[in-house]
Formats: C-alpha cells, structure tokens, sequence
C-alpha cells in the first residue's frame, strides 16, 4: 500500500491506500497533515555538510524538511502544505538538533505547484517564501538546481539527509541524518508502483532489498546528487521496504524544474 510521508505533531499519520486521497485536515493548532518520512539505515549528519536542509515547522513542531534555494525561499514538498496557513509554518535552517539551535524564520508565502493533486501527489512541490531573509554562513546556503533534462543515469549515487524515522513508525530523531541511495531506473519504479502511479515529475531512490530509505518526517527534504538538488522526498511505501523505493519529485523535470526558478 502507498503511504505518504507526513507527520502531524509528535505522531506519524499513515495515509494508506491511494495516496492522499482526500486533502488532509489540519491539526487542532492549525499545522498541516504531512506525509511521514525519516532516515532509515543512515547516520548522523552535520549541517554544514548540507547547509541547504531546513526543518519546516507548524505551531506544533517539525513536519517536514526543505531546501534552501535563496536566501529568502526554500523549496519542499507540495503535500508538507496541505491545510496549513502560511502564518502556522516557519523554517529553522543552520542547526543539526531539531527544534533547536540556528536560525528561525517566519513563512511569509506559501507557492504550490498549480497542479498538484492530492490523490496521486503528482506535481508535489512548493516554494516557501520567507518573511525575512536567512543570514548565509557555514551552516546556511542555497543548493543549486539540478539543470533542466539532466536526469542522472540509473545507478548514480544520491544523499538524502532529515529529521525522519530510523525505522517506519518510529520516533523521530534529534539529530540531522543522512543516507546514500542509488537511482533505480524508472523501468523498475513503475513495476514497483505500477505504470499509472509513476508520472514523468517522479523518479525513484533506493535498493530494490530495501535496507535504505526516507521514512517518517523526511518528506519535502533534499535528494542531491553532486552538490545539487535533484528531488524532493515525496512519498513510497513504508520505509526502506524490500521492491518498494523511495519516490521523488523530480528537479530537472521541466515543468518542476520552471516552477521552482520562477516562483
């Protein structure tokens, strides 16, 4: 069964079946229902090794994760936003320990992809303009893009870093993590999914055994392959399930990669 990687406050909220089937309400303190998403098989990251990556937060802690693009925007997750108004969310940037530490800044505006639909997750990206700048350092810097219609070659060795679960269903971690995954080619993503569920804006990270993978919390965080931003953690099935990998949103696709760069 697919299931997106949202996280609602401090528990996971399974979305199982067709994927976000219906638009997620928001929680009580009006912070949204995300797909759930963390690290599992990884290690602890520091973030001036990935100065990029973002905790996104409502009023009730970490929901998501983001990468920095400018000094005042941060791409994520289009399913991150679902429900949440742009004044419930901020960005913490510069800071390895969730929900401490660096710098916290205010989400001014919120830009999802027009054609996102909640029941597929297709088209899932948003960019996230900030009410004030982040002050740039060694901690805090923008990640380049992907180039548009440079998709790396099957086998090409991806990281993924976050705050999500170390196992699926588990808590979430203090400490930034990180995992290395390698692209599967997209012949295998849609006999994973089947043909219908992989669009041309998705792309798929992993090992066909499992063992590796975003899980819980990870959602709307970086995939990055060489020092640029090549997807964004979007949703799978489980967490580092055997024949189910990670499913991304794909950068360089055209109409991603120009909604992101003209947002």
């Amino acid at each position: 069964m697919a299931r997106s990687w949202l996280r609602r406050g401090a528990a996971a909220v399974a979305v199982c079946g067709a994927v976000l089937t219906s638009v997620p309400p928001a929680t009580a303190t009006g912070g949204p229902v995300v797909p759930d998403t963390r690290i599992v098989g990884g290690r602890n990251a520091d973030v001036r090794d990935v100065p990029w990556q973002v905790s996104l937060r409502s009023r009730d802690g970490h929901i998501c994760g983001g990468s920095i693009i400018r000094a005042d925007a941060v791409v994520t997750a289009a399913h991150c936003t679902v429900g949440a108004p742009p004044d419930s969310l901020s960005v913490q940037a510069g800071s390895s320990v969730r929900g401490s530490g660096g710098q916290i800044v205010p989400v001014a505006r919120v830009l999802r992809h027009p054609k996102f639909n909640a029941a597929t997750i297709d088209y899932d990206v948003a960019v996230l303009e900030l009410a004030s700048p982040l002050d740039f350092g060694a901690g805090v810097r923008a990640v380049p893009l992907l180039p548009e219609g440079r998709e790396p070659i099957t086998g090409t060795p991806a990281t993924v870093t976050g705050w999500g679960a170390t196992r699926d269903g588990g808590a979430l971690p203090e400490r930034l993590r990180r995992v290395d995954v390698p692209k599967l080619s997209d012949t295998y993503c849609k006999g994973a999914y089947g043909t219908s569920s992989i669009t041309p804006r998705m792309t798929c990270y992993g090992y066909e055994g499992g063992r590796k993978d975003a899980c819980q919390g990870d959602s709307g965080g970086p995939l990055v392959v060489d020092g640029y931003l090549a997807g964004i953690a979007s949703w799978g099935t489980g967490c580092a399930s055997p024949g189910h990998p990670g499913v991304y949103t794909k950068v360089s696709d055209p109409s991603i990669h120009a909604y992101i760069t003209r947002s």
